[in-house]
């Protein structure tokens, strides 16, 4: 038996719709996360982007779970004395539904430049519309996921 080392030139990207509406913030983020690593593939190598694209719908339906929403902070330093900004997860789920997944997504990719590329491949909107129709994006149902309020 030899082993198969994947080629560059052999990665086969896909492309998939993700529904947001009524997902825990976390479960999602580590299905597309996944998606954007191609760990779902069978011939995954750790150090090619062999992730395939992914539209994530309903931005702004996303859930947090117990009390995340009014406890937890989102701070931006700019760096000057008194420069520190913090937010509530409530007033920028509000604000900017797309960059709180975005934000959680990017914390589940390698902290390297392979990770900055395989977020390239993400596309978010807050509403249910995308523009991506031409490329023939699959629904990808999150099985592993358990929607908030459902038993």
């Amino acid at each position: 038996m030899r082993t198969h080392v994947t080629k560059a030139s052999e990665i086969q990207r896909a492309w998939h719709v993700v529904d947001a509406q009524g997902m825990v913030l976390g479960r999602l983020a580590s299905e597309v996360a996944g998606l954007l690593r191609g760990k779902h593939k069978p011939n995954y190598c750790t150090n090619l982007d062999m992730g395939d694209h992914v539209v994530v719908v309903n931005a702004e339906q996303i859930v947090l779970t117990g009390k995340k929403a009014d406890q937890k902070m989102r701070r931006q330093y700019s760096g000057y004395p008194g420069g520190m900004r913090e937010t509530r997860y409530r007033d920028f789920l509000e604000k900017q539904p797309t960059e709180v997944i975005r934000k959680a997504v990017r914390g589940m990719l390698p902290k390297n430049r392979l990770g900055r590329q395989m977020l390239t491949k993400v596309r978010i909107y807050a509403g249910a519309e995308h523009p991506h129709e031409a490329q023939g994006p699959a629904p990808y149902v999150i099985k592993s996921s358990r929607m908030h309020g459902a038993a």
